[in-house]
């Protein structure tokens, strides 16, 4: 199955079924009228849903053109947004983990912040920065909605969890990173709304890229049509979902809603921007600027502006987005 959420002038907005090809959809409110309802009662309402979806398929509901610029994130607010640290190899290039006190603790158990949740950004919505000179950084991420995950869960009970994928971009402000990170409370300033691609699918529905509780699928972020990377979301992975739930849970039940991310997708390389069309390149440009301060002795790549377009999106075997583009353009903020 796959869902989108249309605006409609209300904070959830309208929960709607996507035909297989993205080009279609209908609405699910007799159904249900929004996507948190839906996992508040998953098992009682996924049947007619999933059969309102094969109508669509089959033809016998005719739905309507689907537009992502009318879409908003999936969860427009969600009950919880926890990121976490999947890739070892986006830390490794973004910290210094040799002589860090903490460095097996890294590798054993997954790093997670609880970010912001109460305004999640649509697929179009602009990235809104309030001045110039903060270092706004895209990163390019892997997310699962769940149901309700138990204290303590087990690695099967996490994994069981897993209701809807969909990919999102954890926009950071690095030049704020270290002032957060230095009051001992963590990301705060640093971490504004994250965006969403507008389909979130259901595992079963991701056909042979959906194995081993990872995405097997490159991601791939341009900026201004300009190539950065496509690193595959199932390769290099250190902690898989069901890891970071199960520690995301160890000291909580968690809600179904809950959204966690897998950390900046990393692929293991020696690229520098820029990349062929083939190459890999990089989930986020801190990564980037770091390759570079090793290679040439100074970063070179900048970070985003005011005006630059950033587009993120899973991309399938046949070339085609799978869950939609993330595509927004910096702007500041205006009174």
């Amino acid at each position: 199955m796959k869902f989108a959420t249309l605006r409609n002038g209300r904070p959830d907005g309208q929960l709607v079924v996507v035909s297989t090809d993205l080009q279609r959809y209908v609405s699910a409110g007799r159904i249900a009228p929004t996507l948190q309802a839906v996992l508040d009662d998953w098992n009682a309402l996924t049947p007619a849903l999933a059969a309102l979806g094969a109508q669509l398929d089959a033809g016998a509901i005719a739905g309507q053109p689907f537009d992502p610029a009318s879409a908003m994130a999936p969860l427009p607010r969600a009950y919880q947004w926890i990121d976490g640290a999947g890739y070892m190899g986006h830390l490794e290039r973004v910290r210094s983990l040799q002589g860090s006190i903490d460095a097996e603790l890294q590798s054993t158990r997954p790093l997670l912040y609880q970010g912001g949740s109460d305004s999640l950004s649509g697929p179009t919505d602009p990235i809104v920065i309030p001045e110039d000179g903060l270092a706004l950084d895209f990163e390019a991420e892997v997310a699962v909605i769940l149901g309700h995950v138990p204290m303590r869960a087990t690695r099967e009970q996490a994994a069981a969890a897993i209701r809807l994928v969909t990919v999102c971009n954890d926009v950071s402000l690095r030049r704020l990173v270290a002032d957060d990170l230095q009051n001992g409370f963590g990301f705060f300033h640093a971490k504004p709304s994250t965006s969403f691609a507008p389909i979130v699918i259901t595992p079963d529905a991701l056909i042979g890229t959906w194995r081993d509780n990872r995405l097997h699928l490159p991601v791939r972020i341009t900026v201004n049509d300009a190539l950065y990377g496509q690193p595959n979301a199932g390769v290099d992975v250190h902690f898989d979902f069901p890891t970071l739930i199960a520690e995301a849970a160890r000291t909580r039940t968690l809600a179904a809603g809950t959204i966690i991310g897998s950390g900046t997708i990393a692929n293991h390389h020696e690229e520098s921007l820029p990349i062929k069309r083939d190459g890999i390149g990089f989930g986020c440009i801190a990564e980037a600027r770091t390759v570079e301060k090793i290679k040439y002795g100074k970063a070179r790549t900048p970070f985003l502006k005011p005006g630059d377009v950033v587009r993120i999106g899973a991309v399938g075997a046949d070339g085609q987005t799978v869950f939609g583009d993330i595509e927004q353009r910096v702007a500041l903020l205006t009174r």
